[in-house]
């Protein structure tokens, strides 16, 4: 009986071990392929994500360098424009035609050359003289009407920048605003933006007029205004908080730029007087002792000591002018 008893309990246990590495192995499969199922998904959304942050950044890359082939085909267009006679005389505020203007120039240039030769100066003399007048004090003149008229457009384009804000927040549609604009500021800002409104009038599509307005008024703030509408356009957004973003970044430039010039006033006003002494005293020297300089301007070795002087002082003031003049 006790040898069929162990032989009993040993068979049991037996067929309880085999059936336990059965149900065990089952159980491991059954959870391998559940860790599985939970886990595959899993994968596959961090494939996804991965995915879509590498699309992401791809398409930010892709806008950095689009905005950024904008900006150097705008910076292009605006040198070519820059250097348009018709363009530089808009900017100076002259309704006259170019070729009129050249020949204004020439006169000038040919009156200043025959009051060169009725002073008994040389043909070398008058013939830079005539260059001097016809290309160099006309060209400087359009220059500085251009400068200071382009100050006053960026002086007053901040409050332009606000009335647009207003409006907006008001309920007005932004070509409304830019009427406003157009009557109410003064010049040089409302001839432009009647200009901007006539063409919107017209049917011209806002990025192209905004386009045309840069070309005729090539002033960074007035390009990064074209930039801020054309963006809101094509993406949209809200156009009040960008404009009053541009308003602020507008005071601010003004600001810095005001303090720039008054930190290299120092160095403006010790350049202008070393620049300015050689022909003063030259002047001097005249009015004191007029013969003592009359071999300068009857003597060819004179002259081309003169020509020499001229060439180096012309050097010496623009290396003083690179210096001094800061670009914001």
């Amino acid at each position: 009986m006790l040898m069929i008893l162990a032989a009993a309990l040993l068979a049991f246990i037996v067929v309880g071990g085999v059936g336990f590495v059965v149900v065990t192995a089952g159980q491991g499969q059954r959870a391998a392929k559940r860790t599985q199922a939970i886990a595959a998904p899993r994968s596959r959304n961090d494939k996804v994500q991965r995915s879509a942050v590498r699309a992401s950044q791809l398409d930010a890359s892709q806008r950095r360098r689009q905005i950024v082939r904008t900006l150097k085909d705008n910076e292009r267009k605006q040198r070519a424009a820059s250097f348009s006679l018709a363009n530089r005389l808009h900017q100076a505020g002259l309704k006259i035609k170019p070729t009129m203007f050249c020949l204004c120039a020439a006169g000038f240039g040919a009156v200043a050359a025959g009051v060169a030769l009725f002073a008994h100066l040389s043909i070398l003399i008058a013939a830079l003289v005539f260059f001097v007048a016809t290309f160099g004090l006309p060209l400087w003149l359009l220059g500085f009407l251009a400068k200071r008229r382009m100050a006053k457009f960026v002086l007053i384009f901040a409050d332009a920048v606000d009335i647009i804000v207003r409006g907006i927040k008001s309920g007005l549609p932004l070509h409304d605003c830019l009427k406003v604009i157009g009557k109410e500021s003064p010049e040089p800002l409302a001839g432009e933006f009647r200009w901007l409104v006539e063409n919107l009038s017209l049917g011209m599509p806002m990025d192209q007029a905004l386009e045309k307005v840069v070309e005729r008024t090539p002033i960074s703030e007035l390009r990064f205004f074209a930039i801020v509408l054309n963006i809101q356009q094509k993406a949209g957004g809200n156009l009040g908080e960008a404009l009053a973003n541009l308003s602020a970044v507008v005071r601010g430039r003004r600001m810095m730029r005001e303090k720039v010039k008054a930190l290299a006033s120092e160095a403006v006003a010790s350049a202008c007087i070393i620049g300015a002494l050689p022909p003063i005293v030259m002047g001097l020297i005249e009015m004191t002792n007029p013969t003592y300089l009359n071999i300068m301007f009857t003597d060819p070795r004179g002259h081309v000591d003169l020509a020499g002087a001229a060439l180096w002082m012309g050097v010496g003031i623009f290396v003083m002018r690179k210096m001094i003049n800061f670009k914001m």
